[in-house]
């Protein structure tokens, strides 16, 4: 029967098999519990292993970012190669990804919204160039407020080797506000020993 479809994005210099790793972020065993399909590409790499491998976000990251290289249409092409093998619910395709690889997952989502039902990003602003969805996408955020790498306030921590400075987490979520035309004030849902999350609703499409 028609199945959902999520594709995962590793990390820069991460790799698709750490990404896929169960221990670390317990994806392949969550699609087995509730039922769906999960696929892990693989970014951009110098080496065979495809090892320290990286995606074109927009202005970051990697070899990806400096050979300009099409990830929208290698996702693109994905799709197409599983759903001609696969009974995919072309109506329940997402997206999530840890740092870079969430970075990715807004760019999918500002390239290919018609094609996503919904993206979540980890540690991963949105650093996209140009973004103008055709139609409203969901966006889940999750961020540490203490991250040494990508900071909570933007810019570039003391851990990133990054010359470009991260976009930061209000100023992403203040943009896809904007563009989801969610109303702009958020509701906290959910609040225990320091952690927080914020909804917005209220946008077009009923997305959050």
């Amino acid at each position: 029967r028609p199945t959902p479809l999520l594709f995962t994005l590793h990390g820069g210099a991460g790799n698709m098999d750490y990404q896929a790793n169960d221990t670390y972020y317990g994806q392949i065993s969550k699609s087995e519990q509730a039922g769906y399909i999960v696929v892990f590409p693989n970014g951009v790499s110098k080496f065979k292993s495809g090892k320290v491998a990286s995606w074109n976000a927009g202005y970051c990251c990697g070899a990806a970012h400096d050979q300009n290289v099409d990830d929208v249409g290698f996702i693109r092409e994905l799709i197409k190669r599983l759903s001609n093998r696969l009974s995919i619910d072309s109506q329940r395709i997402f997206a999530n990804g840890m740092s870079n690889g969430g970075m990715m997952s807004y760019r999918l989502a500002c390239e290919m919204p018609d094609v996503f039902k919904a993206i979540a990003s980890v540690a991963g602003t949105d650093n996209t160039k140009t973004c103008s969805p055709s139609v409203p996408i969901s966006i889940l955020h999750i961020h540490a407020k203490d991250d040494e790498l990508e900071l909570f306030n933007g810019g570039a921590g003391r851990k990133s080797s990054m010359v470009v400075p991260f976009v930061s987490v209000p100023d992403s979520i203040a943009k896809w506000v904007t563009l989801n035309r969610c109303s702009p004030t958020p509701k906290r849902v959910f609040e225990n020993s320091g952690a927080y999350c914020e909804a917005y609703s209220q946008c077009r499409n009923d997305v959050e």
